[in-house]
């Protein structure tokens, strides 16, 4: 009987598992025909949607700009962040007349940089250029320094070791044609020249040369190279025993340079003493600076300077201990347009009672930049710190009013300071001392050791204007009397050649009306 029963239960499961599987079949079978029904519909339902969504997009784009939030900051707020993005869209979707984006954008970063400080600046991509070209110490052409005299571009000499020194240019040659185009005679600006005959090193130029009273067209094939920007512009002995180094920038060859040089003027002439010349010296390189000061002390681990700021930890720069050569006693001579490196330089001197400063009060810029290449070539150069001289202070002048930092050179003449009329101004009255016991101050430059008033005649308006055009009277004057030239030194030609009062009053004439640039390429 048991078994019975349980046969029927099985049977009865059994009996219900069949009654489930043709169950599923059918709901199966019915989910494949709905499947093959949306496959034929599903590419007409998408390509619906997407046109439903392109024409909202458009309706929503034509009546309010999207909002794209730059790159997020903790430091931002969320009403700060995307705000220019934000303004930039409103004005390039509703604004009445056609915008150029890049340049508000360009306007809009410069404006920012503005509410900083005098230093921190933003360069496009083609300002980035022409700014790198002084820092790294040289750029792409044929070598030649050129005036334009009388509408024709005249070589004035080519540059040591460029291309055009190899292929036989000589000064005086007269450049006529460039590119297969006519230059003489067409009112060609100096920009225009450089325009046409710089490029990328390893492309070519043809130019069409006219040498002294020939008739015949020379053709010269340029190919264009890296040409030095020198930042060492002499070195030549004062005396039997005192050298003299006129440094116009830190470029990245300086200290190279400087070097060359240095060796020269010690192991050739016989140098015991050194003037560097530091006036209208605009900075550079920090490094530069540094590693001519360790040239210029025996002892190792000699503070020289050092750079601390907000977000930058204070960082050190030390003497070597390896100075090649034995410079016994030092000059260095500043002016109110020596800034940045110039001062490092000349404040760790001073600060170390290692030379005397002689000149005027230099510029005070006392703050050190980092550069931020940026993706579309452009760049921003933030300040990160501030440099302190071995004694601590900081040379760096006030620039809370733009206006009055701008002015400064002015304010310095009227004042008197310049000529020797009024004090030097102390713009910090904190007391620092020097190695020896002297007392310095900061906060508005290096103030020299030996102050020398300023030559005002180096700011007369008139003689500024003559002084432009001296270079152009003085190639034709020396064509014209080639036979009064033939000196065998400088030192003869400083002897035996005399300005007189008529040669003077030809100079004057020559000059009125003639605007002078000499530039290189």
């Amino acid at each position: 009987m048991l078994t019975f029963v349980l046969l029927g239960r099985i049977a009865g499961k059994i009996t219900r598992l069949k009654s489930l599987y043709l169950k599923s079949l059918n709901m199966r079978q019915e989910h494949q025909n709905w499947t093959s029904k949306l496959n034929i519909w599903l590419p007409l339902l998408f390509a619906t949607v997407l046109v439903v969504g392109m024409i909202v997009g458009m309706r929503l784009q034509s009546e309010a700009p999207r909002v794209v939030d730059i790159q997020s900051s903790d430091s931002l707020s969320p009403n700060t962040q995307g705000k220019i993005e934000e303004l930039l869209r409103y004005i390039e979707a509703k604004y009445v007349d056609e915008v150029d984006r890049d340049k508000l954008v360009d306007e809009a970063i410069s404006s920012i940089l503005k509410q900083l400080d005098p230093h921190s600046v933003y360069f496009t991509a083609e300002q980035l250029e022409d700014v790198s070209v002084q820092l790294e110490g040289n750029f792409n052409g044929i070598g030649v320094e050129f005036i334009i005299i009388d509408d024709t571009v005249t070589i004035v000499a080519p540059l040591a070791g460029g291309p055009a020194e190899a292929a036989g240019i000589l000064a005086g040659d007269k450049v006529i044609q460039a590119k297969d185009s006519v230059i003489a005679g067409v009112g060609i600006s100096s920009s225009g020249v450089i325009d046409l005959l710089s490029g990328e090193k390893g492309s070519k130029v043809t130019i069409g040369v006219l040498r002294g009273n020939e008739q015949k067209v020379r053709k010269f094939t340029l190919e264009r190279d890296a040409i030095p920007v020198h930042s060492v512009d002499v070195a030549y002995m004062l005396d039997n025993k005192t050298g003299y180094i006129k440094i116009n920038r830190f470029s990245a060859n300086t200290y190279e340079e400087f070097m060359k040089g240095l060796e020269k003027l010690v192991e050739k002439d016989g140098m015991k003493d050194l003037v560097i010349d530091l006036r209208q010296n605009p900075g550079g390189y920090l490094q530069q600076a540094t590693n001519i000061l360790s040239q210029l002390f025996k002892q190792k681990d000699k503070l020289l300077v050092y750079t601390e700021g907000r977000s930058v930890h204070r960082s050190e720069y030390e003497t070597t201990g390896r100075a090649f050569f034995d410079v016994r006693n030092i000059a260095v001579l500043i002016d109110e347009g020596s800034a940045s490196a110039s001062e490092i330089l000349a404040g760790a001197l001073q600060d170390h009672d290692r030379a005397y400063i002689i000149g005027r009060r230099s510029f005070g810029k006392g703050l050190v930049q980092e550069q931020y290449d940026l993706r579309d070539g452009s760049a921003l150069r933030l300040t990160v710190a501030r440099y302190y001289t071995p004694s601590g202070r900081s040379i760096q002048k006030p620039y809370d009013d733009r206006e009055h930092y701008e002015e400064d050179f002015t304010e310095r003449y009227e004042s008197g300071e310049l000529s020797g009329d009024g004090q030097v101004a102390i713009l910090d009255s904190t007391q620092y001392y020097t190695s020896g016991g002297r007392v310095v101050y900061g906060g508005g430059g290096i103030t020299p050791d030996v102050f020398v008033p300023l030559d005002t005649t180096l700011i007369n308006e008139y003689y500024f204007q003559l002084r432009r055009q001296m270079p152009q009277f003085v190639f034709r004057y020396k064509k014209a009397h080639q036979k009064d030239f033939e000196y065998t030194s400088v030192a003869s030609f400083k002897k035996n050649f005399t300005v007189n009062n008529a040669l003077l009053e030809n100079f004057i004439e020559y000059a009125a009306d003639k605007p002078f640039v000499r530039p290189r390429v």
